[in-house]
């Protein structure tokens, strides 16, 4: 990967090898500015007296992961700097803000101290997004601008990718079709007893039980949605035998059970999983946000190329280049050749900032213990990237990571072998604050190339 580096000012110049780095800060020339990514500070020159060249960053947004590719381009031949592979928060983020609403319903509800609930007056304003959603935006614009600040950038292109979800799941649909939803004339209810024929669609019938139940084949707590598609209708004690397995664990412990109405749960999981289809919430997310993002990139004063999914994935068969998020990135736009795109992959986490919360809870939402008020002690924070040499014991050598804080000074290290348990804060020593960041670099992976290699040749 390379290292970005900086004029003695603090101004952008050109990237180097990791190799001159080395030799800049033997020689004395070069300060460490930044750990990960890696970022040098020369003592000795000025962003005047050095020859910059346009470089451009490349986006490949996506709803779990984002590809971000920082390359030079001239005459559309592409040569690769920096790859990185940006990876949201966006599912936590959800399920956060789903349990602090359960928390102030329980204190509205149970017999604790009245807290009125606010009068529903609020508007959202013009382009809101949700928080999960928002999200993907900031920490996209965020990283925008961080290499904005360490690289001569002059242009930006984004991939601005828009899906047809309802051809995705009919590929014929056309005109009024659009308009004609499976639900037409139907309620949700109403439609699945149709489909169902008043039975279980697990046991059929076996149970006797009369009462039937929406039930979800993928539980909403593990992600699943209110979609038709994962929706059937079943008995209730098959809705509660379930409970909230995923359907193919489901499936297993039917298919151990000797029972007649296991057997019938366990062939009933099979044909439904056969036709099961799967979420579009990550395609969904790509749409809502595509817009925002493009005019974020906009204000940004820089010119934006955008691109079509089409035209990256044609570049990527037909340059013969692996398929991974961030050389979807460097394949943005119009490409003629990739040049560079051999080296390692800088993996970005979004950690978030702490928590606000003072306690755990139990399964019910009841107080658990007491956290502490400070989020940092002994000068550090969870999160800071540490240097631990510990001299004696079970666990003595050198560590380097991710440190998670405890109040007694009893720290666990994450770092790229694992977690190490119960380093002292003594022998820690920190090398780069806490950002909201999580970083992991991966190398190139030569058998994928060959693979893909196989892959474009039999495409061509």
């Amino acid at each position: 990967m390379a290292v970005y580096v900086l004029d003695k000012k603090g101004r952008p110049l050109m990237p180097c090898t990791e190799k001159r780095a080395r030799l800049l800060l033997e020689r004395g020339r070069a300060r460490v500015h930044y750990c990960v990514p890696f970022v040098i500070r020369l003592v000795d020159r000025l962003q005047s007296e050095s020859e910059l060249q346009s470089l451009t960053v490349k986006i490949d947004p996506g709803s779990k992961v984002t590809g971000i590719a920082l390359v030079r381009e001239r005459e559309k031949k592409v040569v690769v700097l920096s790859l990185i592979e940006l990876v949201h928060r966006g599912a936590a983020i959800k399920k956060s803000l789903g349990q602090r609403a359960g928390y102030r319903r329980r204190r509205r509800s149970a017999n604790l101290r009245h807290r009125a609930p606010r009068f529903l007056n609020r508007t959202k304003p013009k382009g809101w997004l949700a928080p999960s959603l928002q999200h993907r935006v900031n920490t996209t614009l965020s990283w925008v601008d961080r290499l904005q600040r360490w690289t001569p950038v002059a242009e930006l292109a984004v991939e601005r990718v828009k899906f047809d979800m309802q051809k995705m799941e009919n590929p014929e649909i056309q005109d009024a079709e659009y308009q004609q939803g499976t639900l037409m004339g139907f309620e949700v209810k109403e439609y699945l007893l149709a489909r169902h024929q008043h039975t279980c669609s697990y046991c059929a019938g076996l149970s006797k039980d009369p009462i039937l139940e929406v039930e979800h084949i993928v539980p909403r707590g593990l992600g699943g949605t209110h979609r038709i598609g994962n929706l059937t209708l079943v008995c209730k004690t098959c809705n509660g035998d379930k409970g909230m397995h995923e359907p193919g664990a489901w499936q297993t412990l039917c298919e151990r059970s000797k029972t007649a109405i296991n057997k019938a749960r366990a062939k009933s999981m099979a044909r439904i999983l056969d036709g099961y289809r799967p979420t579009l919430k990550d395609a969904a997310a790509v749409n809502a946000t595509r817009n925002a993002l493009f005019q974020d990139l906009l204000a940004t004063g820089l010119p934006v190329e955008a691109g079509t999914g089409g035209q990256t994935k044609y570049n990527r068969h037909h340059l013969r280049i692996p398929k991974t998020h961030a050389l979807d990135a460097a394949c943005v736009g119009v490409v003629a050749t990739i040049e560079g795109w051999k080296r390692p992959t800088l993996t970005i986490k979004a950690t978030g900032r702490g928590s606000y919360q003072r306690t755990r809870t139990t399964a019910s939402g009841f107080p658990n213990g007491v956290l502490t008020r400070q989020k940092r002690h002994f000068g550090f924070q969870t999160g800071d990237r540490v240097r631990a040499d510990v001299p004696s014991g079970k666990k003595a050598g050198l560590h380097r990571g991710r440190v998670a804080i405890r109040i007694t000074g009893s720290f666990n290290i994450q770092g790229a072998k694992g977690v190490v348990q119960g380093i002292n804060h003594r022998h820690c020593a920190v090398i780069q604050k806490a950002d909201g960041y999580g970083y992991t670099q991966h190398p190139f992976d030569s058998a994928n190339h060959k693979e893909a290699a196989r892959a474009g040749s039999r495409a061509a």
